[in-house]
């Protein structure tokens, strides 16, 4: 049940408490409204994704001479090296700053194709629903769904090689199916109404129809869609760079440093503990705003406080 204003400030103790209670009420209200801290986060990634090349503040591949050099507020760490270095004297800070600029580059292509070419799937496979078309889109989607992602994205690397283009390729490939299932949801609602039949009536063909009329229903579906997956391309880009089939060396990844800083967790664990909590905080900020969009423009799942 929600907590009414009048109830917090009888809670309270009067008014005197509630001229200090209040901003905090307040506040707390705005961010359980608005998705306050997924945005802060994200915006941060997005930043210094774009200025990286002035925020780093050494060169993320080469050698800085200090090899292993703890964070700067430790006894024997430097405010040369905030976050410290690692094993080959690289400046931890400067990589992730290049590290978060490659994922965002990467991710923002994979969803872009994935939503694309699955939108354009969802549309055909619902607005012919029911057609050959429709069983064969629907068929391919559930073997793909039913195969080990991890394993074919390896296997793609296996055989292709490290590269951004088989990256972002390989991303794309476990993104289009969950569009396609929404889009032909919604798609198979929309063609239904009427205004939809009065096109048909009126002359107008499949692709007018398709593109004027139902296209632009299921855009909020599309846009819930992305940002669901985009924490979990961003889960997928760490694991095969942890795995050594991502991001080609030297270049830096998220899971690329977490791989390396396994083998150094007892003595050095701020290798692979400033990567981890960067991924957990950016997956967890994406998916947290994934939710909001999802409530927020579907009133059908938005949620009772």
């Amino acid at each position: 049940m929600a907590v009414t204003t009048n109830q917090v400030r009888a809670r309270a103790g009067g008014d005197a408490v509630w001229v200090v209670v209040r901003p905090l009420w307040a506040g707390f209200q705005f961010t359980r409204r608005w998705p306050v801290i997924p945005l802060f986060i994200i915006g941060v990634l997005l930043f210094t994704a774009i200025f990286a090349p002035w925020l780093e503040p050494y060169d993320p591949i080469d050698n800085q001479n200090a090899y292993l050099r703890p964070p700067a507020w430790t006894a024997e760490g430097t405010r040369a090296f905030i976050f410290g270095t690692d094993d080959v004297g690289r400046d931890i800070l400067s990589r992730m700053i290049e590290a978060s600029r490659i994922t965002v580059v990467v991710v923002l292509i994979a969803v872009t194709t994935g939503m694309v070419s699955g939108t354009i799937l969802g549309l055909l496979a619902g607005y012919f629903g029911g057609s050959l078309l429709d069983e064969a889109v629907m068929r391919i989607v559930d073997v793909w769904a039913a195969l080990p992602q991890l394993l074919i994205l390896l296997a793609i690397a296996l055989v292709f090689g490290q590269g951004y283009v088989v990256l972002i390729a390989s991303l794309a490939l476990i993104s289009w199916p969950g569009a396609v299932r929404l889009v032909r949801v919604e798609a198979l609602k929309l063609r239904k109404m009427d205004y939809v039949d009065m096109a048909r009536i009126s002359g107008a063909s499949n692709g007018r129809i398709l593109y004027r009329h139902i296209l632009p229903g299921v855009v909020n579906t599309v846009l819930v869609s992305a940002t669901l997956s985009t924490g979990s391309l961003i889960m997928a880009e760490a694991t095969l760079s942890f795995l050594g089939a991502g991001v080609p060396a030297p270049n830096p990844s998220l899971g690329g440093m977490i791989a390396t800083g396994r083998e150094w967790l007892r003595d050095a664990p701020h290798l692979a503990s400033f990567p981890g909590l960067a991924v957990a905080l950016i997956v967890m900020a994406g998916n947290f705003l994934g939710d909001w969009m999802r409530d927020r423009f579907d009133p059908r799942l938005r949620q009772v406080s």
